[in-house]
């Protein structure tokens, strides 16, 4: 039985779509529809009630779904297994926050393609609700994001998290000592994007202490956000990785407050799929380069979950 036709069968039963279906596994629709014929015409069973807008399992073809989806499972766990992975090609569709772009996603980058050469990888920037929708939506086979994806079919595995400090231009001359809310909010504040999770940690942080007049600057760049403090446009809080080399040559300082400033925390997120083995692969490199790296930098730049073993990663409605 060809496992390809199998995969095509999962796939459409998942979308209802020859379209999609198609798209999703860069095949045209008339390969798509000639793989489901023969593996109807094999089984000698129709599979497919194919309607005007989408196709829809027939009884058999309920019954057969578990079946083929076992067999890709155990057919991408051999793969994965006793298989070479320098043979293993294909497109991975990855997104990932700014957060880990500018802290190790090079790293990561690197072993991927050290372990899977003849891999293409797709590379999304983005905010992690875009993020979040992207992977929901089937547009991103994993993301690496700050929330936990919601949905049946989503792993969430913790990576970690960054430890974020108030930052300054030394320029400013800024108190040495422990600064309030009050005291902070007569400067310009330069925030994460809106409903981020820093940004969410100022906003509660400044209407606790009744600072409504607060001027929060929302930035959707690292890089913008980094550079307007340097130069002294305002203050914000980020995590020392992003700045280690302004903190060492003195652009920056850390400020001392009266509060504790949460880590931000970080997720690798997939859904569970006949051919989610890939994704799950590179979850695990990508928690094992966020150990490195926090081994390598220390805790004041990076933390890692007390277990590093990817049987934590848990479903959605574990992580909500």
């Amino acid at each position: 039985m060809n496992v390809r036709f199998l995969e095509t069968f999962v796939w459409l039963a998942r979308l209802r779509s020859f379209r999609l279906t198609a798209e999703r596994l860069h095949a045209t629709q008339a390969a798509v529809s000639s793989r489901i014929s023969a593996l109807e015409e094999e089984l000698g069973v129709r599979l497919f009630e194919r309607g005007p807008r989408e196709a829809t399992l027939t009884q058999d073809g309920t019954k057969a779904l578990p079946f083929a989806e076992q067999i890709l499972q155990l057919n991408r766990a051999m793969l994965a297994s006793v298989g070479d992975r320098s043979k293993i090609a294909g497109l991975l569709r990855l997104g990932a926050i700014e957060s880990i772009v500018h802290t190790w996603l090079p790293e990561l980058l690197k072993r991927v393609r050290d372990e899977y050469p003849n891999l293409t990888l797709e590379l999304t920037s983005d905010t992690s609700a875009n993020l979040s929708l992207q992977l929901t939506n089937g547009h991103l086979d994993a993301a690496l994001l700050t929330t936990p994806v919601t949905g049946a079919d989503a792993v969430n595995a913790p990576l970690g998290s960054l430890p974020m400090g108030w930052m300054a231009s030394p320029a400013l001359n800024l108190s040495a000592e422990p600064l309030s809310e009050t005291e902070l909010a007569a400067f310009q504040i330069v925030s994460f994007a809106r409903h981020s999770p820093p940004h969410a940690f100022l906003a509660d942080l400044f209407a606790a202490a009744g600072e409504t007049a607060v001027r929060i600057n929302c930035v959707s760049s690292v890089a913008a956000i980094i550079r307007l403090v340097v130069d002294g446009f305002g203050i914000a809080v980020l995590p020392a990785a992003f700045v280690m080399r302004e903190l060492e040559g003195g652009q920056l300082q850390t400020l001392k407050v009266a509060h504790q400033v949460p880590a931000l925390p970080l997720v690798v997120s997939y859904r569970r799929s006949p051919d989610s083995l890939l994704a799950e692969s590179i979850a695990r490199l990508a928690r094992a380069v966020m150990l490195d790296y926090s081994l390598r930098h220390g805790p004041q730049f990076a933390l890692v979950p007390q277990t590093t073993d990817a049987a934590t990663a848990t479903g959605s409605a574990d992580a909500s």
